[in-house]
């Protein structure tokens, strides 16, 4: 027997465990898990920028499959004749239906957004690792194996100090082009390329601390590459209480990107994941590509935890571009896993290449959210233009 007295009241309440049946155990289990889908399912559509929100975007995938479980569940312990499960199984099938709404396109049942392409011209070719290394991570050799493996044109490397700065020195023998920012901080960045960069700028666009890298790249067939390298900081109770930040960041480059005519790509660990009101805002607004759309989430975090993982690094380009090639990479010691990508320049923007369209209530959310952090497009570095 649980005896328990309500301080406010002096109420006490007598919970006879021993005569609660496990069938009515689990259809009290069954509620409350109801109940939390429901609520899971509902806090994302306020415009709260709060952590405590905004981190709902990120679990849509797990919510979805926790939800198609609870459906069975209810389905079984539902009589015919019971209403009320019977309304629960739709609000949870509702819930089920909403999530699977906003991680649908990035599974094969989706149409792939960018084509793909058998082209081997290598000139035409440029391929990219994205690699969030996590600061405290001391296993190097790791990375460097992948890189040494993989031969890509570019490496941007997220959370690097000056010891990853010192241990990734044996790369610039195949990567000679750099810019390094080490930081403490867990922001810092380092770009190593094959090609020369050109009119590179290192910028701090919203926060004072966190950096950002553009540059412009020419491929062997003599294409100019307009390039973007982001790493926002998350709204987390850890970082930055809200995402105001993160969202400034992305959406005054969306807005700089989207006045170009030039091949680009922009790409890092952005801190949201592909499905969100951000992501998907920075994409309607900057009209760049996701090449993710239709082949797959590709969840690059949490690596150490399997159930617990979803997109965070992204890479968006251009309608000058297909794709060769997307490939998560194996563990390098970090909570990400990298992620690799090999692109093929047509030499013109590519028919039947779409993304997703903005409408004038995304364009003003946008100019609000650049308006709350005091931040423009036009601080955003173009180059090359």
């Amino acid at each position: 027997m649980y005896n328990k007295v309500l301080p406010s009241t002096g109420i006490s309440l007598f919970w006879h465990f021993e005569s609660v049946t496990p069938q009515k155990q689990m259809e009290i289990a069954l509620i409350v898990l109801t109940i939390l889908v429901i609520v899971a399912t509902l806090t994302p559509l306020m415009r709260n920028t709060h952590w405590v929100v905004r981190g709902w975007d990120f679990p849509r995938l797990q919510i979805a499959a926790v939800s198609a479980l609870l459906i069975i569940s209810l389905m079984y312990v539902a009589q015919w004749s019971d209403s009320d499960y019977w309304f629960l199984v739709v609000a949870v099938g509702a819930c089920f239906l909403y999530q699977l709404w906003w991680i649908l396109p990035y599974t094969k049942f989706w149409k792939s957004e960018v084509q793909g392409t058998d082209n081997d011209n290598p000139a035409e070719h440029l391929s990219l690792i994205t690699a969030n290394v996590l600061m405290t991570n001391e296993e190097p050799e790791h990375l460097i194996k992948l890189v040494k493996e993989y031969k890509p044109d570019m490496l941007v490397t997220l959370e690097t100090n000056k010891w990853w700065e010192k241990h990734l020195e044996v790369l610039e023998e195949d990567l000679p082009h750099t810019v390094k920012c080490p930081l403490e901080n867990l922001y810092g960045m380092h770009l190593y390329s094959r090609f020369p960069l050109q009119d590179t700028e290192l910028s701090y666009l919203v926060e004072d601390d966190v950096p950002s890298i553009h540059t412009c790249i020419e491929l062997d067939c003599k294409a100019s590459v307009r390039m973007h390298f982001l790493h926002p900081a998350p709204p987390s109770p850890s970082e930055n209480e809200k995402s105001k930040e993160r969202d400034a960041e992305l959406v005054i480059v969306a807005k700089n990107v989207s006045k170009s005519d030039q091949p680009l790509v922009v790409t890092g660990d952005l801190n949201d994941v592909a499905w969100s009101k951000t992501t998907r805002l920075f994409r309607k607004i900057s009209g760049l590509l996701d090449p993710r759309v239709g082949r797959g989430m590709f969840n690059t975090f949490h690596a150490k935890y399997k159930f617990l993982r979803w997109p965070l690094d992204h890479i968006f380009i251009s309608d000058h571009f297909r794709l060769c090639r997307i490939e998560r990479l194996p563990d390098i010691g970090s909570d990400h896993f990298p992620l690799y990508t090999e692109l093929c320049y047509e030499g013109g923007q590519v028919d039947g290449e779409k993304g997703l369209e903005k409408d004038r209530e995304d364009a003003a959310l946008a100019d609000d959210m650049a308006a709350d952090e005091d931040v423009s497009y036009k601080e955003v570095p173009e180059p090359n233009e």
